[in-house]
């Protein structure tokens, strides 16, 4: 298959092309989706490193082993569920780390109410957030992460098999299971 000029195929050609080894098909797939993907992973990771690494991840599994698409079938949400799997994935092997950085951080230097105490308390939150999506069912925590990353209701129940009219449904049992989480680690903030 020679992709010729201004002649852009769908997901489905390009993917039996990369399938059948051909640079050139891998080499538009990488092209039409590194931003998707990339994007994505900063939004879960919080780092641009961490995030170029996930996403070169995904294209090594793109490369790897493509997905069957049917005929017209976008490729996009395959690319959001392994995104969002590794990302969560590398979420959970980091918290251990943090976690333990945090409480080491703490006892070495003591902070003063200052600009370092606030950046601590965002890295704190940002790190409670991440924690609290990790804990999450795997459904749960890719509907958020696709939601919190623009995605339509369409685009997101295609991403999940599922009928668009459900999206809003699973997303306010997703983020009510969030706050549930986020009560059971914390009551004494969550009493009134």
């Amino acid at each position: 298959m020679a992709l010729a000029q201004g002649n852009l195929l769908d997901d489905p050609a390009l993917v039996r092309g990369a399938r059948a080894g051909e640079e050139v098909a891998f080499a538009e797939l990488f092209e039409r989706y590194y931003g998707l993907v990339y994007r994505l992973a900063i939004r879960l990771s919080g780092s641009a490193e961490e995030a170029e690494d996930l996403a070169q991840e995904v294209f090594v599994r793109l490369y790897q082993h493509p997905p069957a698409l049917a005929e017209g079938e976008s490729l996009r949400p395959w690319l959001y569920r392994v995104t969002a799997n590794l990302g969560l994935n590398a979420l959970r092997a980091r918290r251990r780390y943090h976690a333990r950085l945090l409480r080491w951080f703490r006892l070495e230097w003591p902070l003063s109410r200052g600009a370092a105490a606030r950046e601590l308390e965002q890295r704190e939150a940002s790190e409670l957030a991440r924690e609290l999506l990790a804990a999450l069912p795997e459904r749960d925590r890719l509907i958020l992460v696709l939601r919190h990353s623009g995605l339509t209701y369409e685009e997101i129940a295609s991403a999940l098999g599922v009928q668009p009219s459900s999206v809003g449904t699973l997303l306010a049992r997703a983020e009510r299971r969030v706050r549930q989480r986020y009560r059971a680690l914390h009551p004494a903030e969550t009493e009134e």
